[in-house]
């Protein structure tokens, strides 16, 4: 029973995780991948900057180290001299107090030694620990860089893909049908085109008809009247009459052209003689 149960469980979650992943925004996730490298390289530097502040530490003691036991070494030598003057004076009670100092200060000295030997030793494996942790955080900054670089390219990617999308859905609109309340365009341009061709045929239709040939000698006789009555301003006015146009002379002087000949064929007729005149 209990295995059903995990087996269940697991199931759910590995689809309740997939249908997650195809919901969430990728933009959105990537920005809490890069979060989280920066979260993690912050805490890896924490952690460096902790070794190389144990690796300092130990090496600040060892120079105190080395600097007690210079003088200390100092003392001891200092103790030995006034000791063997001591001697040579027959200064029995000084040379008993200075071979007691010397020999106090020779301890300090072996303490001091085993010191800095441990010192050294720490010293050492501080210095590698601290060349390790800088390491780690040089590697660590360059992959987050490289993170970096490449979150830029995703997210390039990632417009040119929606960019994509919206414009396989603005071409699915223009070539689909989206609804009933909202046209295509190919729907919009077979309808101008059919009102267009419609008015083109009525537009045709009117210049064939009688009332259009009617409405065109209308016209004529309105700018006749016009002329006839700018002829009569002019002469109430005292002005030559205006010049006619040259096509019309032309067709005055091929008229009366055709009609001399006529004139000059037709024969004379010569009066006949009376023969029973004589």
């Amino acid at each position: 029973m209990f295995k059903n149960i995990k087996r269940w469980w697991k199931y759910m979650t590995a689809k309740l995780s997939k249908s997650f992943d195809e919901r969430a925004d990728p933009e959105v996730q990537l920005q809490q991948a890069i979060t989280e490298a920066q979260d993690q390289h912050r805490r890896l530097k924490e952690q460096a900057a902790n070794v190389i502040a144990n690796q300092k530490q130990t090496e600040l003691r060892l120079n105190r180290a080395l600097e007690d036991y210079e003088k200390v070494a100092g003392n001891a030598r200092q103790a030995v001299l006034m000791a063997d003057d001591a001697q040579k004076g027959g200064n029995e009670d000084k040379l008993t107090e200075y071979t007691q100092a010397a020999e106090a200060f020779a301890g300090r000295m072996i303490g001091l030694e085993r010191e800095i030997d441990d010192l050294k030793a720490l010293h050492l494996h501080s210095a590698q620990a601290a060349d390790q942790a800088k390491a780690a955080v040089q590697q660590n900054s360059a992959a987050l860089q490289k993170k970096l670089s490449e979150r830029q390219k995703l997210m390039a990617s990632l417009d040119q893909a929606k960019m994509q999308e919206q414009m396989n859905t603005a071409m699915a609109q223009l070539s689909e049908t989206v609804g009933e309340d909202v046209p295509t365009f190919e729907e919009v341009r077979d309808k101008v085109e059919a009102r267009y061709s419609k008015a083109k045929g009525m537009a045709e239709l009117t210049d064939t008809s009688v009332e259009a040939r009617m409405l065109e000698i209308e016209q004529a006789a309105m700018n006749n009247e016009a002329q006839a009555r700018l002829a009569e301003i002019r002469t109430q006015l005292g002005l030559s009459p205006a010049e006619e146009p040259t096509a019309a002379i032309t067709e005055e002087s091929a008229e009366a052209g055709e009609a001399a000949p006529q004139e000059a064929t037709e024969p004379a007729t010569a009066p006949q003689a009376n023969p029973t005149e004589g």
